[in-house]
């Protein structure tokens, strides 16, 4: 009899905190500068130097963990993790333990649904803690020599523990994303995978399906894209899964794993070490931290809406679809233009029409290629400009055909969408005696859509429709046409 397995994950992420400064010394951070440039006494571990907390990743850290609804830790203290790394010149690297700033709390999720246009299933993932440590250096490896830059070593870096609750690759990567969209938007880190300001250890075993134990897993260490993340989670279980259907599940040990992402396999870094190993202790040069509810409120009155909040808001208040809604919220810049747009004209589907179709075509094709999309800051058409084409389409002083030919112009130039109308002559034509000129000449044209149309086949007129709409350059209002027609036909 075969045994169905599940996957149990849990992940640990590290996000750079958006700090000028590093987390224990006055040192500056950035990413860029040119090897070893960024160090002092303190990163450089010499005799005699005292590491300063730096209250703006506190702060920062305070407000991630209010955000997520963990419980603020009253007193928190640094401890000491102790490890003989090259990337760690002290041998040493200052953490929490047993006391971490934030804890529980949760992430919610978005799976992907069904199709593009359809919201998949929300989870909320249960956080273990969440405390501030120092990032340790980078290596460079040349050959077979490594290079140390301390750059990054003591930069403020967050670690987010998640409990294991995690049961595919799809979960973790959709984790990734709503920290990414959340932080970002509220200023903590930039979160940008590729400069390592955001990497993921995954955590992972196997076990029959009904079984609560846990079994032994794996951590396999810096995966920096979603990507990756879900391909390594995928093929790290399909791996433990074979090896206990062939009765080798003894060879799973506990260990540190690094993926190969251009070839797409793991393999064994070194043996893992628990707690214990790293013999942690409390910080001698460091005091506690008291957080008190004065200190928490003004945090909290610096967080904004969290993305997933407002693609409900979006849906449930404005109305708005679901993939309309879904394609701003990554971008925060974005939904302000669209806000800014429906403070201007209440028509929010519309705009949101404009704003995920013709503006991001545009952004696009305006980009540099290789680096991108033109920033949406360096954008010429207003939001009050979408908002005002909408009502112009509404009022039926241009059609939609020709609003988002006016868009294309509007975006290019910055000029006024009604100003481009009455520059070009493209307010609707509502003559009825010419229309009905061009519609006589559409039905003479074409007797076998007018035969389909009489036979019971209602969509042959549109066949009609085009002709008419080309003799008059798209200004005819569509609403006229089609009554004008029905009429004809029907003599």
């Amino acid at each position: 009899m075969s045994i169905s397995y599940e996957v149990v994950i849990g992940l640990e992420v590290h996000v750079q905190l958006k700090t000028k400064s590093k987390a224990f010394c006055p040192a500056p951070y950035e990413y860029g500068a040119e090897p070893n440039t960024l160090t002092d006494t303190v990163v450089l571990a010499l005799p005699g130097v005292l590491p300063t907390i730096n209250k703006k990743a506190v702060d920062l850290m305070i407000k991630m963990g209010l955000m997520f609804g963990c419980d603020i830790a009253e007193e928190c203290k640094w401890d000491r993790k102790n490890y003989w790394y090259p990337d760690s010149p002290k041998n040493y690297q200052i953490s929490q333990y047993d006391q971490p700033l934030c804890k529980g709390g949760f992430v919610e999720i978005e799976l992907p649904g069904a199709t593009r246009g359809v919201m998949g299933e929300h989870k909320k993932m249960q956080l273990t803690r969440i405390h501030l440590e120092e990032d340790p250096a980078k290596l460079n490896h040349v050959g077979n020599i490594s290079l140390i830059d301390d750059n990054r070593n003591g930069a403020s870096l967050a670690e987010i523990v998640t409990e294991p609750v995690f049961r595919s690759g799809e979960e973790a990567a959709a984790f990734i994303a709503a920290l990414r969209m959340a932080l970002s938007q509220n200023g903590i880190s930039d979160c940008d995978m590729e400069k390592g300001q955001m990497r993921c250890d995954a955590n992972v075993s196997v076990r029959p399906v009904g079984q609560t134990k846990l079994n032994t897993r794996t951590e396999s260490k810096n995966l920096n894209s979603m990507s990756a993340i879900k391909a390594c989670i995928d093929w790290e279980s399909k791996r433990q899964i074979a090896l206990y259907e062939a009765g080798r599940g003894a060879e799973i040990v506990q260990e540190t794993r690094r993926w190969n992402a251009e070839e797409g396999f793991g393999y064994t870094m070194r043996s893992k070490e628990d707690s214990q190993d790293y013999r942690y202790f409390p910080d001698p040069d460091l005091m506690p931290v008291r957080v008190d509810e004065a200190w928490k409120n003004a945090i909290r009155a610096t967080i904004g809406e969290l993305p997933y909040d407002r693609q409900k808001r979006y849906m449930e208040t404005l109305g708005i679809s679901y993939s309309a809604a879904s394609a701003m919220i990554p971008d925060l810049e974005l939904c302000t233009y669209f806000e800014k747009a429906v403070a201007a004209y209440d028509k929010p589907q519309e705009i949101a029409n404009y704003v995920v179709n013709d503006l991001l075509r545009e952004l696009s094709a305006a980009g540099v290629e290789g680096e991108g999309p033109m920033p949406l800051s360096q954008c010429r058409l207003a939001p009050e400009s979408v908002a005002e084409l909408v009502k112009l389409t509404d009022e039926g002083v241009i059609t939609r055909q020709i609003a988002h030919e006016v868009f294309v112009e509007s975006f290019k130039t910055g000029e006024a969408p009604l100003a481009i109308v009455d520059k070009k002559n493209l307010r609707t034509q509502n003559d009825t005696d010419e229309l009905e000129k061009f519609a006589r000449a559409a039905i003479a044209a074409d007797p076998a859509a007018v035969a389909k149309f009489k036979g019971g086949n209602d969509k042959a007129i549109n066949a009609l429709k085009g002709p008419i709409m080309k003799a008059t350059k798209g200004k005819a209002d569509p609403k006229i046409v089609d009554e004008l027609l029905r009429k004809l036909l029907a003599l």
